[in-house]
């Protein structure tokens, strides 16, 4: 699992790439709570590059989640494989985070989120 962070003004980019399962949920949980500690409340999550998701990598997601609304913050995911988002749509978390098409979206809509 590669993990890398980029800076969109009030939002965060965390872009992922290859599997994330439970192996690497722990690596990937570290860097959200990282920017959670530092204060970030808006993350976009992009996943064009995971090729797989297990369930260990949806619990990081809807722990992520939770957490963030919390602190009135917002977790978007953007760019899903559509494994990934059958993974998403099976287990019921469409419905629970914002999925977005484009990167450019999602960072759009979650730093207007709480305005």
């Amino acid at each position: 699992m590669e993990i890398e962070e980029k800076d969109a003004g009030k939002v965060k980019i965390l872009a992922l790439s290859g599997r994330l399962d439970a192996y690497s949920s722990n690596e990937v949980e570290k860097s959200i709570t990282g920017l959670i500690d530092e204060g970030c409340v808006r993350i976009v999550v992009n996943l064009e590059e995971v090729e797989y998701i297990s369930s260990s990598g949806l619990r990081v997601m809807l722990a992520a989640l939770k957490r963030l609304r919390k602190l009135k913050g917002e977790l978007s995911l953007a760019c899903l494989r559509p494994y990934v988002k059958e993974v998403f749509d099976i287990a019921g978390f469409t419905q629970l985070f914002a999925i977005y098409d484009r990167e450019a979206e999602a960072v759009d809509r979650c730093a207007a989120a709480g305005e």
